[in-house]
């Protein structure tokens, strides 16, 4: 599948089938998502994959009701994080601009994207969830304390197929002088 049709046929699905997905691909979409660029190759993005049926319930109940709806399906839930006080930091621990950890955020959201695009290729769904309780995700998965959890990506087949929204125009949100 060529770049554009993967960006063109992208799209944040709400209802899957409870097939699972193959350990093969869930390795290729995070090497994919490996290749991404970060701060100084910095590499702060950390996936928790999430795929028993004992913690898919556990980690779904992390989330709001219309997002364990949404996810009540999928076979796979992928937790971010980022590592804290690196990309964008000096080796001496101080901030290198006034963004400080946001870089680190920056990061993981390339990495994201390259998650989402090969899942796309090779013919899944997937859907990013920003609102979730990280108290939680971080006791149910260990995750450490020096890092911070970013988001829940639902990864599976979809059951749906909709059309793309309407999107802005070049016009709409690109200035050139």
């Amino acid at each position: 599948m060529e770049l554009q049709d993967v960006l063109e046929k992208r799209r944040s699905i709400r209802k899957y089938q409870a097939t699972k997905v193959s350990d093969e691909m869930i390795h290729q979409i995070i090497d994919a998502a490996i290749l991404a660029p970060s701060w100084k190759n910095s590499q702060v993005t950390r996936y928790y994959i999430v795929r028993s049926d004992e913690m898919l319930a556990k980690v779904r109940e992390a989330l709001p009701d219309f997002n364990q709806q949404n996810v009540e399906n999928a076979p796979v839930l992928i937790v971010t994080a980022i590592v804290l006080d690196r990309s964008g930091f000096n080796r001496d621990g101080t901030p290198s601009n006034e963004l400080g950890n946001g870089w680190g955020y920056y990061d993981c959201g390339l990495h994201n994207m390259n998650l989402l695009l090969k899942a796309t290729e090779l013919g899944l769904s997937t859907l990013v969830m920003g609102i979730r309780d990280a108290k939680i995700l971080h006791e149910l998965l260990a995750i450490p304390n020096n890092q911070s959890v970013v988001s829940v990506i639902a990864l599976g087949y979809g059951n749906i197929d909709p059309a793309m929204p309407q999107r802005k125009t070049f016009e709409d949100i690109a200035v050139m002088k």
